[in-house]
């Protein structure tokens, strides 16, 4: 399998996995079983759907220059969060399969952070 592969495959056990938990935004610590997101909201039971859930309310409505804003925005914490658990993974994963799909999200997620970051300061930062 090639990197895309692995890192689509990784995409949808995240999000196929996780779907059934709830994400809460603020300052409150995660709760046995919860997860800090990288913008800050915290994840429970596993809450990618919630999060999910969350990112798209955030693009609803939004067309142009603001649904792009919106999208690099919501794409960026998205990508933050994959780093993260893959950053885990390396650590705490038993199988190696698991630490080489790691390793490809991290490079290539973080080559797409960088660019998108590019982007949004190219495009919307005077």
């Amino acid at each position: 399998m090639n990197t895309n592969t692995n890192i689509i495959i990784a995409l949808l056990i995240l999000i196929i996995g996780f779907g059934a938990g709830y994400t809460i935004r603020g300052n409150d610590a995660p709760k046995t079983g919860g997860h800090m997101m990288a913008d800050g909201s915290v994840m429970q039971n596993g809450g990618m759907g919630g999060a999910m859930d969350n990112m798209m309310e955030g693009l609803q409505g939004k067309t142009g220059d603001a649904f792009d804003q919106a999208f690099l925005s919501e794409m960026i914490m998205h990508h933050e969060g994959a780093v993260q658990m893959a950053e885990a993974a390396l650590q705490y994963a038993k199988h190696q399969e698991i630490k080489d799909m790691a390793k490809a999200i991290i490079s290539a997620q973080t080559i797409e952070i960088e660019q998108m970051k590019v982007w949004g300061k190219s495009w919307y930062t005077q």
